[in-house]
């Protein structure tokens, strides 16, 4: 039954009508409705030296590598305790408030820090990188000063927080 059946898909594929990969492309692009773009063009591209040129070495510096992502880690860590104590304490203290908005704001700075140093390159956009480092900047500041007025004038992080969970 097999070798009926196999014989006879072997006779209908060799049979069948052959078709160029520009016409299977034709066909696919029929069904496209726009013309195809390219929203960010490469980079361009260079090479600096020769192939055997050593690669360069950074310098070493304690705010980059094994320190910084120990310090990250140190803050993220840091942010378990400072969530829930407020409220397994069932004592709203503003300056326990005032850290956890601190410790908030570096992380969310450093984490889109780390962001922009590994997806945005120096040596390739240097003026791209430099404007986002400084809009992070910016925002950071934005926010901590937001987070400020609201600590000061109004509830405060913790005791909202507790609001929404509670209505």
């Amino acid at each position: 039954m097999a070798s009926i059946v196999r014989s006879s898909l072997l006779r209908q594929v060799a049979s069948a009508p052959k078709q160029s990969v520009a016409a299977n492309a034709v066909r696919a692009t029929a069904f496209h409705t726009t013309a195809r773009r390219n929203l960010l063009p490469p980079l361009p591209q260079r090479v600096n030296g020769t192939v055997n040129d050593a690669a360069p070495v950074p310098e070493t510096s304690p705010s980059h590598g094994s320190y910084h992502w120990t310090f990250d880690r140190l803050v993220a860590g840091s942010l378990i305790p400072l969530t829930v104590a407020p409220f397994a304490a069932g004592s709203l203290n503003p300056t326990l408030d005032a850290l956890l908005c601190a410790t908030i704001l570096i992380h969310s700075h450093t984490g889109f820090q780390n962001i922009i140093i590994d997806y945005v390159p120096k040596y390739r956009t240097p003026r791209s990188r430099k404007a986002l480092m400084w809009g992070l900047n910016a925002a950071t500041a934005v926010v901590g000063l937001a987070l400020y007025e609201f600590e000061t004038t109004d509830v405060g992080i913790t005791e909202t927080i507790k609001r929404i969970w509670t209505a």
